[in-house]
């Protein structure tokens, strides 16, 4: 599911390339009414003050977290080796922090992978760093490039693992404090501080479908942040920061990290089969509110407006309408209309295309849901078989 938007700015998730963590490698695109779009693979770092600091306290957290969070070293395709590559890799570098005591280590599935949808190489190898300097070869348990989470095992004889313990995002609150450590530009186990900024965002995943529910920090992000945690006042895990979004490919202080939630889901089925399954209905829409009701003379106030129909998927196979033209409202010239609007899956309200996603994915490829759509004054139910998501959400 992905929602259709137009950024004026660069969304980049930032991993550090070579041994001082350089720049890394850049991939652009470009969106309606902007210049090109970069994207860089990475990792947050949390920058800032303000918001409820009582009870918030950075060093205590170091002090009592920092040994479990970790640097990643990745072996890549393509480049030139400097971690004992062969010709022909290049290295990366992100971050990453211990899940529990039998040696289950988290980061981005970007710290460990090359390439994006169908195209997406695992490193040959990965190696992990513990603020001793004492480093060992990790195993890739399995990544889940649609949440950009990755799971990775390590040898745990003769080390002292500091599992980091994992919060929950789905009740976070704006202004609430926050910290993260990691290794920005190779420099290990960084602290830095700030505050939720805003939640219920959406990133691009490493297959082109929305990662939803997002946290949004004033993080000042860079290169080799990739991976790391993101703490809320108790030290728990609320996120693993991924991305950026900025204009010179720096840390502006706009960051977004995976939301725990999220993480965990990814975590649990990468433990049991090596890879997460999500379903999808495949369409893109747009988010439906009220006034935009009212000028397409849609019978609801929210909902999810269908924009496009995937070939061959759910959607198609169920008789959902997308829009056959586009009009201009409020600013924003690609209003479909005519289409559908989905306004409840299984009866439980859409808001809008995030609710869609999350309604969608929450379910099994395989089941059946039920579809309550709007066109114009018209109401009716439709009945769709979830597939698994595709590789790649396409252009």
């Amino acid at each position: 599911m992905r929602r259709v938007a137009a950024l004026g700015c660069a969304l980049a998730a930032l991993v550090a390339t070579g041994c001082g963590g350089g720049g890394g490698s850049d991939k652009s695109q470009s969106t309606a009414g902007s210049g090109p779009v970069t994207v860089q693979n990475t990792k947050v770092q949390v920058v800032g003050g303000g918001g409820e600091t009582a009870g918030f306290n950075p060093a205590a957290i170091y002090r009592q977290y920092s040994p479990g969070v970790v640097t990643v070293i990745s072996v890549l395709p393509g480049g030139g080796g400097l971690f004992g590559g062969t010709s022909g890799s290049e290295e990366a570098l992100g971050s990453g922090f211990v899940v529990d005591g039998a040696g289950d280590v988290a980061t981005n599935a970007h710290v460990v992978t090359s390439g994006s949808g169908a195209n997406i190489k695992k490193a040959s190898q990965v190696y992990v760093e513990f603020p001793d300097h004492n480093r060992v070869q990790a195993k890739i348990v399995g990544d889940d490039p649609n949440a950009d989470v990755a799971l990775l095992k390590i040898p745990t004889g003769g080390l002292k693992l500091t599992p980091l313990p994992l919060g929950s995002s789905s009740a976070l609150i704006v202004g609430s404090p926050v910290a993260a450590i990691g290794s920005p530009f190779g420099e290990e186990q960084s602290l830095s501080v700030g505050v939720i900024s805003a939640v219920n965002r959406s990133i691009t995943s490493l297959t082109s479908f929305d990662i939803n529910n997002a946290i949004q920090t004033d993080a000042a992000i860079n290169h080799g942040n990739s991976g790391g945690p993101l703490l809320n006042a108790k030290g728990q895990v609320i996120g693993i920061n991924s991305q950026i979004k900025s204009t010179g490919g720096g840390g502006e202080g706009v960051g977004f990290a995976v939301p725990v939630d999220t993480v965990r889901r990814s975590i649990t089925q990468l433990k049991q089969n090596g890879k997460v399954t999500y379903s999808y209905i495949g369409v893109s829409s747009v988010d439906l509110y009220p006034q935009l009701a009212k000028r397409l003379g849609i019978a609801a106030r929210t909902g999810a407006l269908v924009a496009k129909i995937q070939s061959g998927s759910p959607a198609e196979k169920g008789h959902l309408k997308a829009g056959n033209s586009f009009i201009n409202f409020e600013g924003d010239t690609r209003i479909p209309k005519g289409g559908d609007a989905i306004v409840a899956v299984d009866g439980k309200p859409v808001r809008g295309s995030t609710d869609l996603g999350n309604l969608v994915s929450a379910r099994n490829p395989g089941s059946k849901v039920t579809l309550s759509v709007v066109n114009g004054q018209s109401h009716r139910n439709v009945v769709v078989t979830l597939a698994q998501r595709p590789a790649s959400a396409g252009p």
